[in-house]
């Protein structure tokens, strides 16, 4: 198994693709998390592209949220601990 060292834009689409991909993701019950402006800034990549390291904190909470959805938690963490959205068009200290 072959490991990356930071993580890409895997998935992308608009009109019929998009629909096509949010139908599969339905289908594997994979969790769906709503943020316009990720979005917004997601769509000025490209397929492929490695994920700015300005939004691993938010993609980490996304991933966290959805675990918690399925009930996984990783050591250490507050299974009683909500993540809310967060404004990623602020750029505070932990970005």
């Amino acid at each position: 198994m072959t490991w990356q060292t930071v993580p890409l834009l895997t998935a992308k689409g608009v009109e019929e693709l998009a629909e096509e991909i949010l139908r599969i993701v339905r289908d594997c019950e994979v969790p769906i998390y709503e943020n316009a402006e990720l979005v917004r800034l997601l769509a000025l990549m490209e397929l492929g592209d490695s994920i700015l390291q300005e939004l691993y904190l938010t993609i980490a909470e996304i991933i966290a949220f959805a675990w918690s959805l399925k009930g996984k938690f990783t050591a250490g963490q507050n299974p009683d601990g909500l993540i809310a959205e967060k404004d990623i068009t602020e750029r505070g200290d932990d970005y």
